[in-house]
């Protein structure tokens, strides 16, 4: 997936992946994943998508801070 932000390009395909969180089984209308990615100049952004009824109804790229992304890992 690719979304822009501000001007920058988030690539899923381009970026590295750093981690994945997942809740809920495969098919579960409240599960969801989210997937922390790193791009090659240092950006960190989230890749998330869940069911009808997960906090994720969609699937979107959300950028977070380096320090956010620490949080995200130590969680």
């Amino acid at each position: 997936m690719k979304k822009i932000i501000a001007k920058v390009e988030y690539d899923t395909e381009a970026a590295e992946l750093i981690g994945k969180k997942t809740s809920g089984e495969l098919g579960d209308p409240a599960g969801y994943e989210e997937c922390l990615f790193k791009t090659a100049d240092g950006k960190f952004f989230l890749y998330v998508n869940g069911g009808a009824e997960s906090i994720y109804k969609k699937e979107d790229i959300k950028r977070v801070s380096k320090d956010k992304a620490q949080e995200w890992l130590n969680a």
